[in-house]
């Protein structure tokens, strides 16, 4: 015995109730799907304002250089990434250093000094 392929599918006409029922269900996936946005969002940001650079190119290399480098308490985040407080100092580290005229290069040699290779996610 064929079953015909509109079987278990609601017809075109359906009751109120179900519609009610449809809204509903979306409205709670809908809502589901922006908290989980959000809170997706706000950890993905350790940086916080008050670190960031007035000299946006600055700021720029900053965060790429904050990619590169481990956070030493975390060890599998970057310390762009890490909201450990040792993660905060070496960003501000990072930062002052830009500010006063280091290199990408001078940055990472560095702490690459200070930490030994294992700072760098890369190793080069």
């Amino acid at each position: 015995m064929m079953v015909p392929a509109s079987a278990g599918r609601s017809p075109p006409g359906q009751c109120a109730a179900c519609r009610r029922q449809s809204d509903q269900l979306r409205k709670v996936l809908a809502l589901v799907f922006a908290v989980t946005v959000m809170a997706g969002a706000s950890a993905a940001y350790a940086v916080q304002p008050d670190e960031i650079m007035a000299d946006p190119v600055k700021e720029a290399r900053a965060r790429e250089l904050s990619r590169e480098l481990r956070c030493m308490v975390c060890q599998n985040q970057s310390i762009d990434d890490s909201e450990a407080p040792l993660a905060r100092d070496l960003r501000l580290l990072v930062r002052e250093r830009l500010a006063a005229g280091d290199s990408d290069a001078q940055m990472i040699d560095f702490l690459v000094a200070r930490y030994g290779e294992f700072v760098l996610l890369k190793p080069r």
